[in-house]
């Protein structure tokens, strides 16, 4: 992706957020995100899009067999979670004191 028109995104690792589309949709439920891929626009959220690997044995694993992870999700089927107001919301930023803050819009507090 071109560093000229590269979209910026209002998700970063360790926000909460809530799945508002796909098969792990759940409004009511905040969860955490674990990594941000802003040159796919996707992130890895816990719990969410669980797929099974199949591994063979290693030195690390030595008995293989299946393991369940998480899978990245695109960046438009989360929202942010607002704390203070208990539901999801949208962001804008502002310049306060020469840096760009996050502002959630239902609440006005910063992120």
């Amino acid at each position: 992706m071109s560093n000229r028109f590269k979209p910026k995104f209002n998700i970063r690792k360790g926000d909460t957020v809530v799945v508002i589309a796909g098969e792990d949709k759940d409004l009511s439920k905040p969860r955490k995100v674990l990594e941000v891929h802003p040159d796919d626009a996707r992130v890895l959220v816990e719990g969410v899009n669980i797929i099974t690997r199949h591994t063979k044995p290693s030195a690390q694993n030595t008995k293989g067999g299946l393991i369940k992870k998480e899978a990245p999700i695109h960046i438009s089927n989360v929202m942010l979670w607002d704390a203070s107001k208990n539901a999801s919301t949208r962001v804008k930023r502002e310049r306060r004191d020469g840096k760009l803050v996050r502002i959630a819009k239902k609440s006005g507090n910063e992120i």
